[in-house]
């Protein structure tokens, strides 16, 4: 029995040598390096600065909409790192930390609240990116993943600094913390008494919502949380920003030539084909009874999906690609070239279906917002052909970020409802026009809807008088473009009642 036991796999019983440890992976070293950076203090000015913008954020963003004051506390976050780079002469970061404060300052000049979530989700991507000098294709995807992960290496961090910090005068901190909370404590009661009882006096006391004290707190810390992991990050950046992945084992030149070129003569068709049917004669092409909207709508949101697939099929095969010599490199290029110009024509392609379904059906903001994505990726398609043609894309994870960033600022800059509106009123007929959907657009519409003739002006702009007023730090150009604009003329029986007008 004894025998047995000791025969059973990974067994080490005391007469038999126990098993060697296994040796540390790749990512078990990348790991480790990561998480000790958590043991080192903080920097005291580091933690007053967070501390001190985390205390701005709790004030602008709870009871606010967004404006100028968000747009500032976002480029605050990010200039907490600014000194960290310049002294790793990091210039690149440094220039894509400006592309991220001019996604931050969309806060303060559109109001739709989707374009804002777009500019605000880019710009965190981005600014990570920047803090952690990201290099490579997974560094720069797994982004994300880094902020949470820096975020937990924070807490340590802080908690390291504040002891060294403290040291011996901790019943000094917390004698400080006692009188600075009966301070407030009594300047909140004895004021609101007073302000109570004399208006001249409550005129001169800030308005304190109690409502808005826990909301206030809890995104202060969250504001504060994003400081302090972003300065974390730049001063211990994660090994992964540099580390490229090892070369992919060559595969055999007929194994991976064969559907590489099958994949080429398939688009290459397809784009033909396309060709025909979206630029030749519809009476001769199309099947009986199908219209170009029709035809454009069936197959638009399959090619945005093959344009996407194509820059993963792209990069796998880019790694499994034979190198040995020169001829295989040739080979490589022009099979990888011939599939991105080929997919520059599945682009075009949707895109001129896009053009045909909106000339009928309107433009919404879902067909921009892919209209955008879609050339974004054209974009990213270009930079491929650059980088096959000069032979190397180190550079190129970053320039796929500024792709990105570019775009989403620029389609914050055309002001999409703006645009939407005025498309739709030059291209649709009067009897199609869906107003309801148009009422819904934002207050950056409304220099575009105020242009309008009379009554459809005053049916676009019912209700726009009704927003309350903003303070200072909710201040946004189009809502104060849009202040003032109101119908004038009685609504006609034909608008759609969104709102009761008084």
């Amino acid at each position: 029995m004894l025998a047995g036991v000791a025969a059973a796999p990974g067994y080490a019983g005391p007469f038999l040598p126990a098993a060697p440890p296994r040796p540390p992976t790749t990512v078990d070293r990348m790991l480790r390096s990561f998480w000790a950076a958590a043991r080192r203090a903080a920097p005291v000015r580091t933690l007053g600065v967070c501390v001190a913008v985390g205390a701005v954020g709790g004030a602008v963003l709870v009871g606010r909409r967004p404006g100028i004051g968000a747009a500032v506390l976002g480029v605050l976050v990010c200039a907490a790192v600014v000194p960290v780079v310049v002294r790793r002469r990091r210039f690149g970061d440094l220039a894509l930390l400006v592309l991220v404060a001019a996604l931050l300052a969309i806060l303060g000049v559109r109001t739709a609240g989707w374009v804002l979530a777009l500019c605000v989700v880019t710009a965190a991507w981005g600014a990570v990116v920047a803090t952690t000098s990201a290099r490579t294709a997974p560094s720069v995807v797994l982004a994300p993943l880094t902020a949470a992960l820096g975020a937990v290496r924070a807490v340590p961090w802080v908690r390291h600094g504040a002891g060294a910090a403290l040291g011996g005068r901790r019943r000094e901190a917390v004698a400080v913390l006692r009188s600075a909370a009966i301070t407030v404590g009594l300047l909140a009661v004895f004021g609101a008494l007073f302000a109570s009882a004399d208006q001249v006096f409550a005129h001169l006391v800030p308005q304190v919502h109690g409502d808005r004290v826990p909301g206030a707190a809890f995104v202060g810390l969250l504001v504060t949380l994003a400081a302090l992991t972003l300065a974390h990050l730049a001063t211990a950046p994660p090994v992964w920003s540099r580390t490229r992945l090892k070369a992919a084992p060559a595969a055999r030149r007929a194994e991976w030539l064969v559907p590489v070129v099958a994949l080429d003569a398939l688009v290459v068709a397809f784009v033909l084909v396309q060709a025909v049917a979206l630029l030749g004669d519809p009476d001769r092409v199309l099947p009986s009874g199908v219209t170009y909207a029709e035809y454009a709508r069936q197959g638009f949101a399959q090619l945005v999906v093959a344009t996407a697939l194509t820059l993963v099929v792209v990069g796998v095969a880019a790694r499994r690609a034979p190198r040995a010599d020169a001829r295989d490199r040739l080979v490589t290029r022009v099979a990888l070239g011939v599939l991105c110009v080929a997919t520059l024509g599945v682009v075009a392609s949707a895109l001129r279906r896009l053009d045909l379904y909106v000339d009928v059906f309107g433009l919404t903001r879902l067909r921009l917002l892919v209209a955008a994505a879609e050339l974004a990726m054209a974009a990213v398609l270009v930079l491929v052909l650059v980088a096959g043609a000069r032979g190397s894309g180190r550079w190129f994870p970053r320039a796929a970020v500024w792709v990105a960033g570019a775009a989403v600022l620029g389609l914050a800059l055309v002001n999409p409802d703006a645009l939407i509106l005025r498309h739709n009123l030059d291209t649709q007929p009067s009897s199609t026009i869906d107003l309801v959907y148009l009422q819904g657009l934002s207050d950056d519409a409304a220099p575009a809807i105020d242009a309008l003739d009379e009554p459809l002006r005053s049916c676009l702009l019912m209700g726009t008088g009704q927003e309350t007023e903003d303070d200072w730090l909710s201040w946004s150009w189009g809502r104060q473009r849009a202040r003032g604009i109101e119908p004038e003329v009685p609504v006609p029986s034909w608008c759609p009642a969104r709102v009761e007008v008084g």
